[in-house]
């Protein structure tokens, strides 16, 4: 059975590891396409657009991916394989966590790598909030601004 080819998604920290020229100029095409379209219907670079506000998980994974940060990516299994971000729909918007294979030294980095992560998608235009979940893990819910 042959399936419809699927058009760029970026990496959410839930799928297999993406990487290679290939991504990279992917990355940026969306990327260039994601600020064109807020300096069209935003008003300005730093103003999430209105498809962004409807699709947050994919708007916020974008950014990060654009900004060079790692995505986690799971083995067919489910099972961590890499280290990195992980955006997922949250309360009232995104919840953005640092996460990783057992072990791996994701606990150890998140505060700093999390902190790294608001500050891009603040620029942005994102609002984030930094909290501390179950056992002490952190994780940023990402919110529109205003």
């Amino acid at each position: 059975m042959e399936t419809e080819p699927r058009g760029f998604e970026p990496a959410t920290g839930d799928g297999p590891e993406v990487s290679g020229e290939g991504r990279a100029a992917e990355v940026r095409t969306a990327y260039e396409g994601l600020l064109q379209i807020r300096r069209l219907l935003a008003g300005g670079a730093g103003v999430p657009a209105p498809w962004e506000l409807r699709l947050m998980p994919r708007a916020v994974a974008l950014v990060l991916e654009a900004a060079g940060f790692p995505p986690s990516a799971v083995d067919p299994a489910g099972r961590r394989t890499r280290t990195g971000y992980r955006v997922a729909p949250g309360a009232d918007g995104v919840r953005v966590t640092w996460t990783g294979p057992p072990s791996g030294g994701a606990a150890g980095e998140e505060r700093d790598r999390l902190k790294a992560c608001a500050a891009e998608l603040e620029r942005h235009g994102w609002e984030c909030l930094l909290y501390r979940g179950p056992r002490g893990r952190r994780f940023l819910e990402v919110e529109r601004r205003g």
